[in-house]
């Protein structure tokens, strides 16, 4: 479980390999039907209020984990694996939690730093700012949209990957430093629902509350 909890900080924290030397992705240059495709990802993402699917978490050396995947934007995401998985991963705004019930204390790390702060961020921009496109790809009824951090580009890729149509977010992909690549896949999608507050909110379980003195 522990090479788990590893594969979850990959796909979604943007921790990449620190002090590995890799090769930077290389840039392709940007067409206008590119740029197109790059607006149309920046509004479709912009317009998500709220999300709710199953997913498919598929690891570098082909082990898979299923859940339920929570999304309310800006800044809130929740990632509930199925059991016996003990892991849960919480964007409460602020940072994202990853928490392994059999490992201890979890996981803070703030959440503008990681690739799902893309997804949540109030301002989706995908070229420009903090992070650049390096290609958009095509095949029959997907889009492809690659991305890097503009000040380390050869820390790790984040890949968006949308349905044409409708146009639709279906999947992400992470390759890290090391070129291991982690998938997670959406799949039965619904957006625009109401969703509990209490589901981006998380407790640590093992934290209790010191007694308060009565003076009894």
């Amino acid at each position: 479980m522990k090479s788990l909890k590893i594969w979850v900080v990959a796909a979604l924290l943007g921790v990449f390999s620190a002090g590995v030397q890799a090769a930077q992705p290389a840039r392709t240059p940007l067409s206008a039907q590119d740029r197109a495709d790059i607006a149309r990802a920046e509004e479709y993402l912009n317009g998500v209020t709220t999300l709710k699917a199953r997913f498919l978490q598929v690891s570098p050396n082909g082990s898979s984990v299923e859940g339920d995947a929570y999304l309310s934007r800006p800044g809130k995401l929740r990632l509930q694996y199925d059991p016996p998985s003990p892991l849960l991963v919480v964007a409460d705004g602020s940072f994202l939690i990853v928490h392994d019930s059999q490992l201890g204390e979890p996981s803070y790390i703030p959440l503008g730093s990681t690739p799902a702060g893309i997804l949540v961020r109030p301002g989706v921009k995908l070229d420009g700012g903090d992070v650049t496109v390096t290609r958009v790809t095509r095949l029959p009824g997907v889009v492809r949209i690659s991305v890097v951090e503009a000040d380390d580009p050869a820390a790790g890729e984040i890949t968006l990957v949308f349905s044409d149509k409708p146009f639709a977010l279906r999947q992400w992909q992470v390759k890290d430093a090391q070129h291991q690549v982690t998938t997670v896949s959406l799949y039965q999608a619904q957006s625009g629902l109401t969703l509990d507050g209490k589901l981006f909110e998380f407790k640590n379980p093992k934290f209790t509350a010191p007694a308060l003195n009565t003076g009894n």
